[in-house]
């Protein structure tokens, strides 16, 4: 079985295509079918836009689509930056400036708690919407620590681990992330429906 995932985003397509390498299911992504449009994600919730971008895909490609909205929700913002995430600074974020903006905000805030969430959604080839979700709880670190990652993962720090996203493996964050717990339901279904 072949799926399009509707991303770009080289961080998320090798999460994707890690999570899935050992299940019989190819991953290929906008960027393998030199695909270049934007979709406009003017949904509310992760799942109104996970849903605007799969049905956009799956509209054009007329094949199974996988799309994820996530985004980090921390409690000291009432949720925010939330579906806003990847564009918490403005219209030309980028990871660095994001994380910034972040540590501003949170600079007086005793209250570190955060939830990274990921909704996916799945249209299979005959164009059945399926929802999944998974969820990673952590803190939000008081400095930018670790190479490794994309997004706000040199900020969210995981206590069990002692060390935040951009401060693990790979390996060690893939199978630790939201994408994977959404994944992994994801996986599980295809299974039971035989593919």
């Amino acid at each position: 079985m072949k799926i399009l995932l509707a991303s770009r985003n080289v961080g998320k397509i090798k999460e994707f295509q890690e999570i899935f390498s050992n299940t019989g299911i190819e991953i290929i992504s906008l960027l393998d079918v030199d695909d270049n449009s934007e979709v406009n994600e003017k949904g509310n919730t992760f799942l109104e836009n996970a849903y605007l971008k799969a049905k956009f895909y799956y509209d054009k490609y007329h094949m199974a689509v996988l799309a994820d909205d996530s985004g980090l929700v921390i409690e000291a913002l009432k949720g925010k930056p939330g579906v806003k995430s990847a564009r918490f600074s403005g219209k030309n974020s980028t990871s660095l400036k994001n994380n910034l903006k972040l540590l501003k905000k949170m600079k007086k805030k005793q209250n570190r708690n955060a939830r990274f969430i990921c909704v996916l959604c799945f249209i299979s080839q005959d164009g059945v919407v399926h929802y999944f979700n998974g969820t990673l709880d952590g803190q939000i670190a008081y400095e930018m620590k670790g190479e490794n990652g994309f997004g706000y993962d040199p900020l969210f720090y995981i206590p069990a681990f002692e060390m935040t996203l951009a401060e693990m493996s790979f390996d060690q964050k893939t199978y630790l992330s939201h994408r994977y717990d959404a994944c992994e339901k994801l996986i599980k279904f295809l299974q039971k429906e035989g593919h």
